[in-house]
């Protein structure tokens, strides 16, 4: 998940830069669009609609200007599959055409635009169009991530938790790549609340889910609140053993925080139980055998004496 708050993302909303991806067959036409958009956006460049396909698939964009007659590709099929494409399907895209007979809009609305832009381009029409589709684009991005994040502890929340993990379970079955789970759960957690209160309990949750969130430091993982006081790390193309080494200095640098917990124990401070699995996603297995696995391994973490990581 993003550092920033949704709260300051809303006040950046209107100024924020976007990442344009501009297709066209023609480099007169790229350098045009360029000369428009240089000075605002960072911009990205693309020859032919395959180009643009692999570029959106990699890197997605938050816009794209698309010339609509191209060799090979061409823009309205280019269209038809960014929209097809779970992954592309939220990209806005503008055609630049210089086609104008009304079934040559209607096909340009039927491929999945939100707009175009007839040629020769007036450069302040494009300006305007392309900086209001940006906004729509970075509110509903806003919106979208403001409905995915736990509200107490900032982290992702388990809807997206679970969007989050079919989809890397998806892509490290069509890479081959392992994927590992972190499941822990805060020690007699009731137990605190019951002799510290509520307050207290809730700015604990806030400390562990800090803790957690500066451990995960690559951007593929991802660190979620689970539950009550259980939480979760997804860890994309990690292992068993890369996995169970970032537990482990979990589970040390959440007792080194040393939150007082007079009802545990275990030395008397905040701990967690932690358990961890991994599997290579293949058509033999399921997602929820991951979490079955990492759930099991938490159980046998606290009948083991809790303040532990077991996996397996």
């Amino acid at each position: 998940m993003n550092d920033s708050s949704p709260e300051q993302d809303q006040l950046n909303v209107g100024n924020q830069r976007g990442r344009i991806l501009i297709v066209d067959d023609q480099p007169l036409m790229i350098r045009v669009i360029h000369q428009i958009f240089a000075d605002e956006h960072e911009l990205y460049m693309a020859t032919s609609g395959e180009q643009a396909l692999v570029f959106c698939q990699n890197n997605p964009p938050d816009l794209v200007l698309l010339d609509v007659m191209m060799p090979g590709l061409d823009g309205l099929e280019t269209c038809r599959r960014l929209k097809q494409d779970e992954r592309t399907s939220a990209i806005p895209v503008i055609f630049v055409t210089g086609q104008t007979t009304e079934e040559e809009e209607n096909a340009c609305w039927d491929a999945g635009c939100v707009d175009f832009v007839s040629k020769p381009v007036n450069s302040r029409t494009l300006l305007k169009r392309v900086r209001s589709h940006l906004t729509l684009k970075f509110q509903s991005d806003l919106l979208r991530r403001m409905a995915m994040v736990d509200g107490l502890t900032k982290l992702a929340n388990r809807r997206y938790f679970d969007q989050y993990l079919q989809q890397e379970w998806r892509r490290c079955r069509r890479t081959g790549k392992p994927l590992s789970l972190i499941l822990l759960d805060i020690d007699f957690f009731k137990k605190f609340n019951d002799s510290l209160g509520h307050q207290q309990g809730d700015d604990s949750l806030r400390s562990v889910a800090g803790t957690i969130a500066a451990s995960t430091q690559r951007p593929a993982d991802l660190a979620a609140r689970y539950g009550g006081e259980e939480f979760a790390v997804i860890l994309p193309e990690t292992d068993l053993v890369g996995a169970s080494n970032l537990a482990e200095s979990i589970e040390k640098s959440i007792r080194e925080l040393r939150i007082e917990h007079p009802s545990s124990p275990i030395d008397g401070v905040l701990s967690v139980s932690i358990g961890v699995s991994s599997l290579v996603p293949d058509d033999t297995h399921q997602s929820d055998q991951l979490i079955e696995s990492a759930d099991r391994n938490l159980c046998l973490a606290k009948e083991r004496g809790r303040a532990q990581v077991c996996a397996g």
